[in-house]
């Protein structure tokens, strides 16, 4: 079993900047891809970025240039570093952690609660 607390959510103005933290407790954190998601208020949930055990990267195009996903397995702890944000953006973001390296959420096995960015414009 994976545990996964998300922090770092909050109020920013377009343009802005916020950092994600998502740190894991349970099995062996390096083994696992990891995956940034969110969720607007209406919509399904969608891929953000995530990092593989390798430290491969894939981002949606959307946040591609803007967001930067890293892990540091030392702190058992991923990140999303989001700058120029949108209102667009606003949603609630999960972390989530998986064995297949994949876009789709279906594919991951735990996730976080969830922490809410709400951009203004």
């Amino acid at each position: 079993q994976v545990q996964l607390v998300e922090s770092g959510g909050g109020l920013v103005q377009a343009g802005g900047s916020l950092r994600l933290s998502c740190v894991a407790s349970g099995r062996t954190f390096s083994t696992y891809t990891m995956g940034w998601f969110r969720q607007a208020p209406g919509k399904e949930r969608e891929f953000v970025a995530r990092i593989s055990r390798s430290g491969i990267t894939t981002y949606a195009d959307s946040v591609k240039g803007r967001f930067t996903i890293s892990r540091d397995n030392a702190k058992n702890t991923v990140y999303l570093q989001m700058n120029g944000l949108k209102p667009e953006d606003t949603a609630v973001f999960y972390c989530a952690a998986g064995t297949y390296d994949s876009t789709w959420p279906r594919l991951y096995d735990y996730w976080g609660q969830g922490t809410q960015v709400t951009v203004s414009s």
